[in-house]
């Protein structure tokens, strides 16, 4: 099979991604190991379900094996611990000129560049709030921020092919893309706060401000060591969450972030669902792996972010209990 866009992992990103380029009149590859899901997409086309109702496209969609390739234009969108798997699974079968954009969670291009070359893959950041709710259907919780960018954050005609042509999801080029992704880590400090309780994501946070403040405070004093500039990016201000900001602009900027959340219709955050409804192993370890190797390597303290992780540990193995106390009891250690 060959398509113009192949995209490597139906899921919540994936599939909503898939659903706008095919949508646009792109030919799409959907390339998914869920064989259900590509059964349904196979028989009832790829469905965005909405309030007001299911939307359907058409678009081809096989399992791995089912692939043999060339592949040229390729849209990553696993989960982060199966980057290196899926990375392994592309490599052989992407055409010379090809490329390999990451279009997911967490730091994962410099991974995928140990398969298939640096020069051929893009970064991207994105903020879809999405779920797949059975095979073949994924509910859509609204578009946020989604930009792409070359690694080197030169401008090329590849970047602005992909933005124009995913300009139904919102895509926008960055030559900043590093500072996106670092950015997100630091909302996705909240978030993954957030999955400790069985709780609306903006409750949580309103609740426990200052822990939330103090997590992202923790990440971006790494990035700050990197010499990285953080971008704002939905109702996300990164800027007023950097170590030193005024509580006041943190707090302002926390007010806007919660009124934000609650206009979304997805009220928990996929970490939370993960654990709750999918049964499944979250991501964030890996998303926050690099984090704490380069907070090691710079003598950076994190000691927060270190507990939350084993926290969820604890939570998603079913040696602890999803309870709002987790949060207030990191909140005395902070």
């Amino acid at each position: 099979m060959n398509a113009p866009y192949t995209i490597v992992g139906g899921g919540a990103i994936g599939g909503t991604i898939a659903f706008h380029l095919a949508r646009a009149g792109h030919e799409v590859l959907l390339v998914d190991a869920d064989a259900a899901h590509v059964a349904a997409v196979r028989r009832d086309g790829l469905v965005l379900r909405r309030a007001g109702g299911d939307e359907r496209v058409r678009l081809r969609a096989a399992t791995p094996e089912e692939v043999d390739g060339p592949l040229h234009s390729v849209l990553l969108c696993v989960k982060a611990q199966a980057t290196a798997e899926a990375a392994a699974w592309i490599a052989p079968r992407l055409d010379p000129g090809g490329h390999v954009v990451s279009v997911q969670n967490g730091l994962n291009e410099q991974l995928i560049a140990e398969y298939v070359g640096a020069g051929r893959v893009v970064g991207s950041f994105v903020n879809i709030f999405a779920d797949v709710v059975e095979p073949g259907v994924v509910r859509d919780g609204g578009l946020g921020a989604f930009v792409i960018g070359e690694l080197d954050g030169r401008s090329s005609e590849r970047v602005d092919r992909l933005v124009a042509d995913l300009a139904g999801a919102g895509a926008k080029a960055t030559g900043n893309v590093h500072g996106h992704l670092w950015a997100k880590l630091g909302f996705g400090a909240m978030l993954s706060a957030t999955a400790l309780a069985d709780a609306p994501m903006a409750d949580l946070i309103d609740r426990h401000r200052p822990l939330m403040h103090a997590l992202v405070a923790e990440v971006f004093a790494v990035a700050g060591a990197l010499g990285l500039r953080l971008e704002p990016f939905d109702a996300f201000d990164a800027a007023a969450y950097a170590p030193g900001a005024p509580e006041r602009a943190r707090e302002e900027a926390t007010d806007r972030l919660t009124a934000w959340l609650r206009t979304q219709p997805k009220d928990r955050s996929g970490i939370w669902r993960d654990i709750a409804v999918r049964r499944r192993p979250v991501e964030v370890h890996e998303h926050y792996r690099p984090v704490l190797a380069r907070a090691e390597a710079d003598g950076t303290p994190v000691p927060l972010l270190r507990g939350l992780l084993a926290r969820l540990a604890d939570v998603e193995a079913g040696r602890a209990p999803m309870s709002e106390d987790h949060l207030a009891e990191l909140g005395k250690s902070e």
